[in-house]
């Protein structure tokens, strides 16, 4: 027993046929590339990338600018570490000649103590 609802292929292929005409008539009612409100839509469209574009390119300015300057405060603070580090050295060198300077006159010095101890001791 065949069910009511099936449709047999010539029902199937005249919808198929309206369908596809329905398509058509679609196409055709579209607006053409020339339709003033198709060209304001374009114009609207383009406005809007370059809008875009000039803020990426102010985006990436930005961030060279950025960039830029975190390198050059990387760049002050790698020569202020420098020139703590030299003058630390320049500091640990001049106590450095201090202790050397000193040691002569030292051992000098200690040299005469014990000599007058020594003498001292052979007087009493």
């Amino acid at each position: 027993m065949k069910n009511p609802n099936d449709r047999s292929f010539t029902d199937r292929q005249a919808n198929s046929v309206k369908a596809k005409q329905a398509l058509l008539e679609r196409f055709k009612a579209r607006p053409k590339a020339d339709d003033p409100a198709m060209v304001a839509r374009r114009a609207e469209r383009e406005a809007i990338a370059v809008a875009r574009a000039e803020r990426e390119a102010e985006k990436a300015k930005v961030r060279a600018e950025k960039e830029r300057l975190e390198a050059l405060e990387r760049e002050r603070i790698a020569e202020a570490k420098r020139q703590e580090e030299l003058a630390r050295e320049a500091a640990r060198k001049a106590e450095q000649a201090k202790r050397d300077a000193e040691r002569p006159r030292k051992v000098l010095l200690e040299a005469v103590q014990y000599m007058q101890l020594r003498t001292a001791g052979k007087r009493r």
